[in-house]
């Protein structure tokens, strides 16, 4: 790793802990602050413009780092809108079209750079060109990866904190591979994050808001999609998503139980995974380091993954898909009632024990 990205995330880093008062100040002025309510955890007023400042750090390392002088305009310009969007939101709370407006706008710059998913190799069939549907398919990537962290962002320093570890993961597969832009804009954007956390980490003194959750999962996407860009095949396109495996099982399992439940799939509820854990007993603090640990867990896997056989890979998978089912299922992820797994694993062990 050269000298200039290594200062690129230290001036990323100590650019937002300096920055982040004054922006706490302004955001307390200007009014842009989260209220309590029934569904949230925190009890008095947070300024929530702490976005503003991992901007802030990005944009220090994107000139220390030299990424002014690479060919990423319309990078650039998507991230800027992104940032505008999440600002707008935090201050007038956008409607979800106008919200999502800004970020199809975002994406689509991204997607006329040519930035695209072009080919996916299939084990055993070979490759598919995406023709067409390159197009919807980055859209889709890009738009799903940005809200990803937007739906974990429910305790002090989680989104943040998560973010950060799959930053780091998607930079240290970037050093193994010799990708060097992937990896100065992750440092950078990593060293950013951590500077923040020193202040949203429990007991926050600031959130990140809607425009530092919609910005780190929007560095996440380009991040991913640089890695993925023009060929990729089908199990290192999974990569990504089990790097991003917090909030796309927190996601998946939110989908179900509101099914489950009867409930539209847009309602919101006191079910996620943090809700979850905290009703189990665990502190503010405890429960957002285990999802830490769950979070470091998937990047594991990822790694592993990305250096295992056909055959392995499709085994790791497998035994995740179980692993997750089991765990949503002991913390009442859906509703208490439901176990499948633990009442068919029961059913056969009563059967054998009978017998």
């Amino acid at each position: 790793m050269n000298l200039s990205i290594i200062l690129a995330f230290f001036t990323s880093m100590i650019s937002v802990i300096l920055v982040t008062p004054l922006v706490i100040k302004i955001a307390v002025k200007l009014g842009v602050t989260d209220k309590p309510n029934a569904r949230k955890v925190h009890q008095k007023l947070m300024p929530r413009l702490g976005g503003l400042a991992i901007f802030i750090g990005v944009i220090a390392g994107y000139f220390v780092g030299g990424l002014h002088h690479q060919k990423m305009t319309a990078i650039t310009v998507a991230g800027i809108v992104i940032i505008i969007t999440g600002l707008l939101d935090d201050k007038f709370n956008l409607s979800p079209k106008l919200k999502l407006t800004g970020q199809l706008l975002a994406a689509g710059l991204v997607i006329a750079s040519g930035l695209t998913i072009n080919v996916l190799y299939i084990p055993f069939f070979g490759d598919l060109d995406m023709g067409f549907w390159a197009y919807p398919i980055t859209l889709f990537w890009i738009i799903g990866i940005t809200n990803a962290i937007n739906l974990i962002d429910g305790l002090d320093g989680l989104a943040t904190g998560v973010s950060s570890i799959v930053i780091a993961t998607i930079a240290v597969m970037a050093f193994m591979n010799g990708k060097m832009l992937i990896l100065t804009i992750s440092m950078i954007v990593l060293g950013s994050a951590l500077g923040f956390l020193f202040y949203n980490f429990h007991p926050a003194k600031i959130f990140m808001g809607d425009t530092g959750a919609l910005f780190l999962g929007y560095c996440i996407s380009i991040l991913s999609l640089l890695g993925l860009y023009k060929s990729v095949t089908l199990f290192s396109f999974i990569v990504p998503i089990i790097i991003l495996g917090v909030p796309v099982f927190d996601t998946a399992y939110a989908i179900i139980r509101r099914v489950f439940n009867k409930r539209p799939i847009s309602s919101p509820d006191k079910g996620h995974m943090h809700h979850r854990l905290l009703s189990l007993g665990l502190s503010h603090r405890n429960s957002v380091i285990l999802m830490y640990l769950f979070s470091f867990l998937f990047s594991i896997t990822a790694l592993l993954l990305s250096r295992s056989t056909l055959w392995g890979t499709i085994l790791i998978i497998f035994l995740l898909l179980i692993s997750l089912e089991i765990l949503a299922e002991l913390i009442g992820l859906v509703h208490k009632n439901y176990k499948p797994i633990i009442k068919v694993y029961r059913k056969i062990f009563r059967i054998r024990g009978s017998s």
